[in-house]
C-alpha cells in the first residue's frame, strides 16, 4: 500500500516536472542560439559594411584580409558573393554548409537570414548567418557566415544537465516527502492490521492508538476500537452466563438428585425401580454435562499466558491417573516408552486437559480387550503427544464433526459423555499455538495427535513440573 502510495506521488511529481522543464529547457536552447545569432548578425553586418566598397571598387585584399583573420581568431568560416552568386572573397577553409543557398536567397532579396532557430545538442550542423551589401538600395550581394555550434550545445548541454540534477533533487526530495505522508497515513492502518491479528490469535486487549494519521483514520481506529469492546464485552458476557448458569444449576440438581435418591426405599416395583435407576443415571449425566461447560466456559475466557510444561511427565502422569479406570474395563493403557524431557510451550493445563479428553474417549470405546497407546515425541520444532487406540474409529465425515460442541456419533448415543471433550481440548490446543489432529487407525480405531511448540533451550533449565488436573469426559 504504501509502496503504491509512494508510485502515485511520484508519478504525479514527475508529470509535473516532465510539464515545466520540457519549455524551460527549449527556451534555455533558444536563447544561447539567439545569443550567438545575434553576434553574427552584427559581426556579419560590419562585413558588409566593408564589402560594399570593395565590390564598387573591385579591390578586395583588406576585405580578404579581414576574414581570414576572423576564421583565425573565432574559428568562423565568412564568405562574400556577389549578386550573381559568384564567390568575391572568403575564408580559406570556406565550404557551403547546410542551410547556406536558403540564406543567400533571403540576404539577396534584401533581408537578413540566420538559422536554426535553436540548437539541440543532438544536431552539429552550424548557425548560418547572411546579410545583404546595400549600396543606396541596391543589393550587390551577400555576406554568409557558418559558426560551429560546438560551444552552444556544450552550454545548452550544461543546462540541460542542471535542470535534471534541480530535477533529480526535486524527485528524491518528493520520494521523501511521499514515504513520510504515506507513513503517516498508513501507520493507522497498519496498527489496525496487527491489532486484528493479535485479536484473532486471541489478545482481546488489543486496541488501535487512535491519536495517529489524519482525522478520517483515527475516526476509525476509535470506532475500531469501540467494536472490539463491545464484542469483548458480548463475549465475556456470554461465557459468564455459561459459566453461572452452569454453577447455579449444580445446588438445585444435587439437590434433586438427593430427593430422587431418597424415593429408592419407598420403590416395591421391580418397573418402578428400574426407572429410578433411570433417573438417578440422567441426573449423573446432568451433572457431568454441567461440569464439561463450566471447564469449556474457563478454557474460552483463559487469557494466551504461557507456561513451560515438560509434555513427558504430563503423559506419564495421565496415563497413571487413567489406568485404573482402563483396568477395571479390560483395557490395556501404556505410554509407548519412557520419554525423555520434552518441554512445550502452552496454556496452563492445556496439555493435561486434552490428553485427558483424548483417553477418556479412548478407553471408553475401545471396549474390553482393547488397547491405547500413548506415545510422546519431538516433531517439526514442537513436541508431539499421540493416542491410539483399537476402538471402532470414525468416518472421514465424523473425523470433521468431532470437535463440535455437543457433537457424538450415531452409533455412541447411549453411551455417557456430554460431547465436549473434544471441543475443550481443540480450544486449549488452539490457544496454545498448537494442533489436533485425527484420522483411522490401521487396522482399525483411531490416532488423535496433539502437537504444541517446544520451548527455548534457554527456558528449560527452568520449566515448571506440570500441575495436577481434573479429567474432562468427552
Amino acid at each position: 500500500m504504501r509502496r503504491r502510495l509512494v508510485i502515485s506521488y511520484l508519478l504525479l511529481m514527475v508529470l509535473v516536472l516532465v510539464a515545466l522543464g520540457t519549455p524551460l529547457a527549449a527556451t534555455l536552447a533558444t536563447r544561447e542560439t539567439d545569443r550567438v545569432r545575434a553576434d553574427r548578425l552584427a559581426d556579419a553586418t560590419r562585413f558588409a559594411s566593408l564589402a560594399g566598397p570593395a565590390l564598387r571598387s573591385g579591390t578586395s585584399d583588406p576585405l580578404a584580409n579581414e576574414l581570414t583573420s576572423y576564421q583565425q581568431l573565432y574559428g568562423i568560416d565568412a564568405v562574400v558573393v556577389d549578386r550573381d552568386r559568384a564567390v568575391v572573397v572568403g575564408s580559406p577553409a570556406w565550404r557551403p554548409a547546410l542551410g547556406t543557398h536558403e540564406a543567400l536567397n533571403v540576404a539577396l532579396s534584401g533581408q537578413q537570414a540566420s538559422g536554426p532557430d535553436s540548437v539541440w545538442p543532438w544536431v552539429d550542423g552550424p548557425i548560418v548567418v547572411a546579410v545583404p551589401i546595400n549600396d543606396g538600395g541596391e543589393v550587390l550581394g551577400a555576406v554568409v557566415t557558418a559558426s560551429p555550434t560546438d560551444e552552444v550545445r556544450r552550454s545548452v548541454t550544461t543546462w540541460w544537465l542542471l535542470l535534471a540534477a534541480l530535477g533529480l533533487l526535486a524527485v528524491v526530495a518528493c520520494v521523501l516527502t511521499a514515504f513520510g505522508l504515506a507513513g503517516w497515513v498508513l501507520r493507522p492502518i497498519t496498527e489496525l492490521d496487527a491489532v486484528t491479528h493479535e485479536i484473532a490469535e486471541g489478545d482481546r486487549g488489543a486496541r488501535v492508538q487512535h491519536r495517529l494519521g489524519p482525522p478520517e483514520l483515527r475516526r476509525l481506529a476509535a470506532s475500531f476500537n469501540h467494536m472490539a469492546d463491545v464484542v469483548s464485552d458480548v463475549m465475556d458476557r456470554q461465557r459468564a452466563f455459561v459459566a453461572h448458569a452452569s454453577h447455579q444449576l449444580r445446588n438445585p440438581l444435587t439437590a434433586l438428585r438427593l430427593r430422587v435418591e431418597e424415593l429408592g426405599p419407598s420403590l416395591t416395583d421391580p418397573q418402578g425401580r428400574a426407572e429410578h435407576q433411570l433417573a438417578l443415571e440422567e441426573t449423573d449425566r446432568l451433572a457431568l454435562l454441567l461440569d464439561a461447560l463450566l471447564t469449556l466456559a474457563r478454557a474460552e475466557r483463559r487469557e494466551n499466558q504461557r507456561v513451560i510444561v515438560d509434555a513427558a511427565a504430563a503423559a506419564a502422569s495421565r496415563v497413571a491417573a487413567w489406568e485404573p479406570l482402563a483396568r477395571h474395563r479390560s483395557v490395556t493403557l501404556r505410554l509407548a516408552a519412557d520419554p525423555v524431557a520434552a518441554y512445550a510451550r502452552t496454556v496452563p493445563t492445556a496439555i493435561d486437559q486434552a490428553l485427558d479428553a483424548l483417553i477418556d474417549n479412548a478407553v471408553k470405546f475401545s471396549g474390553a480387550g482393547g488397547e491405547v497407546t500413548v506415545t510422546v515425541a519431538a516433531r517439526d520444532d514442537g513436541v508431539e503427544l499421540e493416542v491410539r487406540d483399537t476402538g471402532p474409529g470414525m468416518t472421514r465425515s465424523q473425523l470433521g464433526q468431532a470437535t463440535e460442541r455437543f457433537w457424538r456419533a450415531p452409533e455412541v448415543q447411549n453411551v455417557d459423555g456430554a460431547g465436549l471433550g473434544l471441543t475443550i481440548a481443540a480450544v486449549l490446543v488452539d490457544a496454545s499455538d498448537g494442533r489436533l489432529t485425527m484420522q483411522s487407525n490401521s487396522p482399525r480405531g483411531l490416532v488423535a495427535a496433539l502437537w504444541f511448540p517446544s520451548a527455548d533451550a534457554a527456558e528449560e533449565s527452568t520449566a515448571p513440573e506440570p500441575a495436577p488436573s481434573t479429567a474432562v469426559v468427552g
